[in-house]
């Protein structure tokens, strides 16, 4: 993989912004916009036990999908006070994605505040909480609603790996999924990472590698592939804002609408057969991604 840092700034001009990072569609991470919230300082493990330790939610491992699961199914499910006794007490390769604290608890709406200076178009009733363990793994996908993100990075630090869109196919995208076939895990170790071996167009794959340290806000734009590892217990916040153009939310739409549900009804019916279809073409896409450079 040909892998650099991402841009990095404590503050940035919003016409700066638009111009170098929102409209080319360029991550980057912003480390003071989220300086001036009140969550910054109040949002813990213990402020978020007392106020929803009752919810039960969902969790997810480090284990990849295969030819019988479903997108985004649950691999066990906990009350969060439960989930953060647990992920406190040492390293648990164990998160939670896609929880939206906010309806158990609107007061915490008031500890934030959303950046339209930046961007518009932001999905308000969806903000959403992501926690992890040290030790999880968030594997290599892209978002499936296409939209714009600003994440959050409040406890913990979390190692990341992203590319843009335009890499699918030497990230061996599995078609109508927006996962890759290759295992990321532990990529920046050693003995860590994909298999070049198995999956050779990795090694011209072009993007971003590096750390999310607490009170940092990365801007994720639609499509972009990222892969992300806990290095400690941790939770974050993503603000997802939808595309501007009518192009970006139609495919959003499709993604969500048409694209999940005809896999999920294969998935059902021919499990096997579907997998590795998807899996032959996988092999072609990624072949000619290799002759084309």
């Amino acid at each position: 993989m040909q892998l650099k840092p991402v841009a990095t700034f404590d503050t940035i001009e919003p016409e700066v912004f638009k111009r170098d990072f929102y409209r080319p569609g360029v991550p980057v991470v912003i480390r003071n916009l989220s300086h001036n919230w009140p969550a910054l300082g109040k949002w813990n493990w213990d402020y978020f036990k007392k106020l929803v330790g009752d919810k039960k939610v969902p969790l997810y491992n480090n284990v990849k999908s295969d030819a019988y699961t479903p997108i985004n199914t649950a691999d066990d499910y906990k009350t969060f006070g439960e989930y953060i006794d647990m992920i406190r007490s040492g390293p648990s390769a164990w998160r939670i994605f896609l929880f939206n604290i906010f309806d158990h608890a609107p007061q915490l709406i008031k500890d934030f505040t959303w950046p339209e200076q930046l961007m518009k178009g932001f999905i308000k009733k969806y903000p959403m909480l992501f926690t992890g363990g040290a030790g999880s793994i968030t594997h290599m996908h892209y978002d499936i609603d296409l939209s714009h993100i600003l994440h959050t990075q409040f406890g913990g630090r979390k190692r990341v790996l992203m590319f843009p869109y335009k890499e699918q196919h030497k990230l061996y995208r599995k078609p109508f999924e927006v996962l890759s076939l290759a295992d990321f895990s532990y990529y920046y170790e050693q003995n860590g990472g994909p298999d070049y071996d198995k999956f050779p167009a990795l090694k011209l794959a072009e993007g971003f590698d590096f750390i999310l340290e607490p009170g940092d806000t990365l801007f994720m734009p639609a499509g972009y592939w990222h892969h992300m590892e806990y290095l400690e217990p941790g939770f974050a916040m993503s603000l997802r804002a939808m595309q501007p153009s009518i192009a970006g939310k139609v495919k959003g739409m499709w993604s969500l609408l048409g694209m999940r549900n005809i896999d999920t009804l294969m998935k059902k019916t021919v499990p096997v057969w579907w997998y590795k279809r998807k899996e032959k073409k996988v092999y072609r896409n990624a072949a000619k991604a290799l002759a084309s450079t």
